[in-house]
């Protein structure tokens, strides 16, 4: 099939457009999708933070209260019940979270309580009691069917509660009772009121989940999830003590932003270990993106018809020269005596066209080859690992981004024990291959957002993104994944060769040095490691 040059540039320059704008459309679509999760679900993670701080810092508040009102006299020497009735009332009346008050003799018997609720009924087997009378007790939330009875309940759904009771000793150190409390679990709607809803303003659809250590029990939710069983994987990322988000699903195969944050307690309160989970679902989450794919197709669609037109009014003024040259052609082959003509109107093109030709053909040539010199040039030629060089240039951009998030950059130095046994036992080729194994576990032990680099011999150097707050023990829990990791047997060529590892580290904050002395600390504590033992993990920090 003959297709003259006007349909040609016509076709050609829709297909290339409509080409370009699917190209751009799943490029943008992918950035933005990241993008987008990158942001909404740092938000999340953020925001399930703050609660769970909250919760456990609300816990502290009440527990130590209750601790201060059982040093008071009135209840290290029992002898005016009026007096411990008001110190009950007023404390329920100045914090309505306290549903019930009591005060308990040794054997159990409520002796005092907020509004006599329960007065003169023995719990000396109820938890409150069989655990506070040995110690501080704080139980989890649960339900009080006797209690919830007595207790106004205007909404009508189920009451519940979180226990706390502490024993009171008089000053000779002898045991008088147990002081009790029930909270009301309803405070934990205000905090979640307090730090959602301006979240909510910016995110539609976002869900709120607290959930139980002890058996994965839904303590707060959205209506028809409380007291259902979660399991996923947020919580279990969760459990493991990591603040941070991902994309999750629940049991209907439904996607999630969701971010997730663990209560690991607040100061002296140890915490009930409760996890807090937000979501919200991705369709809505990336809701944007899929408008702003759908414009760019449209877009594209439009200026594809547009160019299309263009094109075919193009080659028609390209292609008139050309019928000229070949009109005066046939007259030649025809005998005529007539003048190949010349067409100025393209000369400056025609040139301007070969010397881009063979500027993008030695570009082309050219350019994979300074690419390739370039990755070699930051990359170990061993391990495949990045250099010093490449160490250089992801400090640089891993600075600025901690200091934009307030967070910390931790920095493991590291050697094998016992590499130079192997090299002088096993030959250079053993230690090289070892060196590579090794290399493998290093990247296994951390996250594509962080770098393993290998400066020399059997030295290696990771640098860890770390919180602000927890930023040694963060460290410490990857270090000792690293030692565990290494101190496995290797197996090369039927051998089983085994190594330790020593590691130093030092943590790099907005606040401290440079991270050039960073690294000196974290040598420094490579060698205090070397000299302590082996096989351990030393912090240094700046004097």
């Amino acid at each position: 099939m003959n297709l003259n040059l006007r349909t040609v540039f016509s076709g050609a320059f829709a297909v290339t457009v409509i080409l370009l704008t699917l190209l751009l459309s799943y490029i943008i679509g992918k950035e933005s999708t990241k993008s987008v999760e990158v942001s909404i679900g740092s938000s999340l993670a953020e925001v399930a933070y703050q609660m769970s701080e909250n919760l456990d810092q609300f816990m502290w508040s009440r527990t130590g209260e209750v601790e201060v009102l059982s040093k008071l006299n009135a209840f290290q020497e029992p002898v005016h019940k009026e007096e411990i009735d008001g110190l009950l009332q007023q404390l329920r009346k100045s914090m309505p979270v306290f549903s019930w008050v009591g005060y308990l003799d040794t054997k159990g018997n409520v002796i005092s309580s907020t509004d006599d609720m329960l007065l003169g009924e023995n719990v000396s087997e109820r938890p409150v009691f069989k655990e506070g009378v040995k110690g501080p007790f704080t139980g989890d939330v649960h339900e009080a069917v006797h209690l919830a009875k007595l207790l106004p309940n205007p909404s009508g759904e189920p009451l519940q509660f979180v226990d706390y009771s502490t024993p009171v000793y008089n000053k000779q150190g002898n045991k008088m009772g147990v002081l009790a409390t029930h909270f009301s679990w309803e405070w934990s709607r205000e905090v979640e009121k307090s730090i959602i809803a301006p979240l909510q303003e910016r995110l539609k659809g976002v869900e709120v989940f607290i959930v139980s250590k002890k058996d994965n029990t839904i303590l707060l939710g959205p209506k028809g999830e409380m007291g259902q069983k979660m399991n996923s994987y947020a919580l279990n990322q969760a459990r493991s003590g990591k603040n941070s988000w991902s994309i999750d699903s629940d049991i209907n195969k439904n996607s999630y932003l969701t971010g997730y944050s663990y209560g690991d307690g607040y100061l002296n309160y140890p915490g009930l270990g409760w996890s807090v989970i937000i979501r919200q679902p991705a369709s809505i989450a990336l809701a944007s993106v899929d408008q702003l794919e759908k414009f760019i197709i449209l877009a594209g669609l439009a200026a594809a018809v547009l160019f299309g037109i263009l094109g075919w009014f193009m080659a028609d003024w390209i292609v008139r020269p050309l019928n000229h040259i070949a009109a005066t052609a046939d007259l030649l082959s025809s005998g005529v005596n007539v003048e190949i003509p010349t067409s100025n109107r393209f000369k400056d093109v025609a040139v301007l066209s070969t010397s881009l030709r063979n500027l993008v053909s030695n570009l082309a040539k050219t350019e994979p080859a300074l690419s390739y010199m370039s990755d070699m040039a930051r990359h170990d030629s061993l391990t495949g690992l990045p250099n010093r060089l490449a160490l250089d240039d992801f400090l640089a951009h891993a600075v600025s981004r901690a200091k934009q998030n307030h967070t910390t950059l931790s920095f493991l130095y590291l050697d094998l024990d016992g590499f130079k046994q192997v090299n002088d036992t096993l030959g250079h080729s053993f230690g090289d291959k070892l060196l590579q194994e090794v290399s493998f576990r290093l990247l296994d032990c951390t996250r594509d957002n962080e770098i393993v680099t290998r400066i020399g011999g059997d030295e290696f150097v990771v640098i860890l993104h770390t919180s602000a707050v927890k930023a040694m023990q963060e460290a410490e829990v990857v270090a000792k994944r690293i030692i565990n990791k290494i101190n496995e047997p290797f197996y090369i060529e039927d051998k089983r060769i085994n190594v330790g590892c020593s590691v130093g580290a030092a943590v790099w904050s907005p606040e401290s040095q440079d991270t050039s002395e960073t690294l000196r600390l974290a040598d420094e504590a490579l060698y205090i490691s070397k000299r302590s033992g082996k096989n351990r993990i030393t912090f240094e920090t700046a004097v």
